[in-house]
């Protein structure tokens, strides 16, 4: 079993990427599945909250989540051109202590996926996560090129993904991601 681990950088309700996600979650082949991790509870990453109580509950269960989980799927909106100051905050979060980058997040393989009411899609969002990525020595999984919907509000209602022709896109990602994965698993099984 492949199992992913994912989230949402967006705190709205109605959020095109959460419902993207969720989407997502549906979409993963047979013999795979995608563990949604919501953010809502993970605080503004402040050292005096890490130094006086350590790292919150919601932090410490996602970074379990992702440390046992094959693949990492982070479905980004864009704000500004850039990464939504949630998301980074997650993965800010993420990377402390220091001495945890290398179980939890180096190496591991990233899906980005994302979805914006704009014309461009995600696709500056999506750029600008490269250097923490890069920082981080996780690996961004590039090999289904990129993964956005532009003009949201034609593939969603107010629950979730309607448009056929995306959600086939959304699976035929998805079994592309699970595939790399099922590789690199083969071959770290057959190193000696």
């Amino acid at each position: 079993m492949i199992r992913l681990v994912g989230f949402a950088g967006s705190l709205r309700r109605g959020s095109y990427n959460r419902m993207l996600l969720e989407a997502a979650a549906r979409a993963v082949p047979s013999g795979a599945a995608l563990e949604i991790f919501p953010i809502d509870d993970i605080p503004l990453y402040n050292a005096d909250i890490e130094n006086s109580s350590g790292v919150p509950h919601a932090v410490a269960t996602l970074k379990d989540g992702i440390r046992a989980a094959d693949g990492l799927v982070i479905a980004t909106p864009e704000y500004n051109n850039s990464i939504p100051g949630v998301a980074k905050n997650v993965i800010d979060w993420l990377s402390r202590p220091p001495s945890d980058v290398p179980h939890v997040l180096r190496g591991k393989l990233v899906a980005l996926i994302g979805a914006t009411p704009g014309g461009g899609g995600t696709m500056l969002a999506q750029a600008a996560w490269l250097p923490v990525l890069r920082t981080l020595r996780m690996r961004l999984w590039t090999g289904g090129g990129p993964f956005y919907v532009s003009q949201a509000a034609k593939s969603f209602d107010d629950t979730t993904l309607t448009d056929p022709d995306v959600e086939k896109r959304l699976q035929d990602y998805l079994a592309a991601f699970v595939d790399e994965l099922r590789r690199a698993s083969s071959a770290s099984h057959s190193d000696p």
